[in-house]
């Protein structure tokens, strides 16, 4: 049976679209989701909420000269809708939000661009933004933009984040006293009194979900009766901040699910964005894929998470997506490639040029070395090298990058010190570059790996009153709750002394550099 084309109704105070297989309700000018029907639900979203507290894209802004990473936190409100493309195959709305002087000091001075696209046959809906500031504008700092999903809490009780990090997760009714003990930050809860027991006594802690951008593909939620699948894919990186080893949020007790573009979790004030006065500045966000699943009656709902990371594989394959309407948003035949051949040449471990096996290999903006890890304006373009040191990049916007690297297993970061322009169309070819890792001598001793990762040090097992059952005998184990205070408790005494040639940093070096509380005094300033 054909699909049926997309429709698109629009009302005074809402627009619908639908193609057969689900329909999308916003709200007009505002550009919030309001509802998603899908496999016989009236609505995915949380119905006990608010319509503008469903689905919506938000920022975090604050003026320019602020410091830190909180300010104002702002639902991005469209004022204005547009039809952009309406045909059988594909539908894509806009709402706008435009910024003048007489806003300045109320909301971030930004012209904002909201995009909503449906295509026929399609089981889901994608969504992007534009944000432009000009350059007569005043300045301001960007702290965190999203768009966030909250999800039908009596609908969706399991959670997917990866193949190993999948469980039952508790209500936010849990959350709340007497339900949840608050502890060391908001985020973090002890659950004494869950509706469900079998939660009582875990933490739940959104933090403990977040995973690394390269990783960041798919996540999602799935509701077991009827078995329907809400799901989030993220088929690049390119307009996300940090570089592919920057950790985001994904999903989390709600239930809720983020598409997470700028943030500064895990690093700080270096990935906020400041847009100075004088300025101009683009930037297209996603776009991003909402896509939905179901089974027949007596099929595994489970299945639904191998059906979604199945889907985001067809996603990736097809970025640069051909359909968005936006001519900020370059398409593949407007984008260029690069690649090449990356060597490690140390000579203390070998008189020939080493193929830089597994390197990262990446385009962002001109700066310094390993700048790229605090970039956060503009866009980042990363691969990884074959066993063999080659390496392709392809799909690059057009505009002017360093080339960065780094190779697991050789400690420093590689940057080749002339820029590259890329253009429409081009391939360029970069031939052979070489990577003299720093160091003065031989190698007389070293502790763990050089690969970013503290997986191989000691990570000690929490205090059994603040565990999440899903992390226990679990790769990422490190993710438990209170592990930072479990070090003063091996170390009463003192830090601990590595003693090289006998200590084993897989045993006796502790995966993270932490504050000690070994007095009253001090562990007012701890995490209690």
């Amino acid at each position: 049976m054909p699909h049926l084309g997309v429709q698109l109704l629009v009302q005074d105070r809402h627009v619908v679209m639908d193609n057969g297989l689900l329909q999308v309700t916003l709200s007009n000018p505002d550009g919030i989701v309001t509802g998603i029907r899908f496999s016989g639900i009236d609505n995915l979203l949380e119905v006990l909420n608010d319509e503008s507290n469903r689905g919506y894209w938000d920022l975090v802004w604050n003026a320019a000269g602020s410091t830190g990473t909180t300010g104002i936190f702002d639902v991005i409100r469209g004022t204005s809708f547009k039809v952009i493309v309406e045909t059988e195959e594909q539908v894509e709305v806009s709402f706008t939000r435009t910024w003048d002087s007489s806003q300045e000091g109320k909301l971030v001075p930004l012209n904002i661009d909201k995009r909503f696209v449906m295509l026929r046959g399609s089981s889901g809906f994608y969504s992007y933004a534009i944000y432009e500031h000009l350059r007569e504008w005043p300045g301001f700092n960007l702290g965190e933009t999203r768009i966030a999903f909250k999800l039908r809490k009596d609908k969706f009780h399991y959670m997917v984040a990866a193949d190993n990090r999948q469980r039952f997760m508790p209500l936010p009714d849990d959350r709340v006293p007497p339900r949840g003990q608050p502890l060391a930050y908001p985020e973090a809860v002890k659950l004494v009194k869950p509706v469900e027991p079998d939660f009582k006594g875990e933490v739940d802690d959104k933090y403990q979900y977040s995973i690394e951008n390269k990783d960041n593909k798919v996540h999602g939620w799935i509701c077991m009766d009827p078995a329907v699948g809400f799901w989030q894919i993220t088929p690049s990186d390119e307009f996300r901040s940090g570089g592919p080893v920057k950790q985001n949020l994904t999903s989390h007790v709600g239930p809720t699910t983020l598409a997470m573009f700028l943030s500064a979790h895990y690093s700080g004030e270096d990935l906020v964005p400041k847009i100075g006065a004088g300025e101009a500045w683009k930037k297209v966000f996603g776009p991003v894929f909402m896509y939905f699943n179901s089974v027949m009656d007596g099929d595994d709902p489970l299945s639904l998470w191998e059906d979604a990371k199945l889907q985001m594989l067809i996603e990736v394959q097809s970025w640069p997506y051909e359909f968005p309407a936006s001519d900020d948003y370059q398409k593949s035949d407007q984008r260029g490639n690069v690649s090449g051949r990356l060597f490690v040449r140390d000579r203390f471990v070998s008189d020939d040029y080493i193929p830089a096996n597994g390197a990262y290999v990446g385009l962002a903006l001109p700066g310094d070395v390993g700048s790229w890890q605090r970039e956060c304006k503009d866009y980042q373009f990363w691969n990884r090298a074959d066993e063999d040191g080659y390496f392709s990049i392809n799909n690059v916007r057009t505009g002017d990058y360093n080339l960065y690297a780094w190779v697991p297993g050789v400690i420093g970061d590689y940057r080749y010190d002339v820029s590259v322009t890329v253009t429409s169309g081009c391939d360029i070819e970069m031939g052979d570059l070489v990577y003299q890792p720093p160091r003065d001598g031989p190698t007389l001793w070293e502790i763990g790996i050089p690969d970013r990762s503290a997986e191989e040090f000691y990570v000690p097992d929490p205090n059994p009153n603040y565990t999440n059952k899903l992390y226990v005998n679990h790769p990422d184990r490190f993710r438990q709750y209170g592990l930072w205070e479990r070090y003063a408790e091996l170390y009463p005494d003192g830090d601990l002394v590595y003693t090289v040639g006998v200590s084993d940093y897989r045993k006796d070096w502790f995966y993270a550099q932490v504050t000690r509380c070994n007095s009253a005094t001090l562990r007012l300033f701890c995490f209690h």
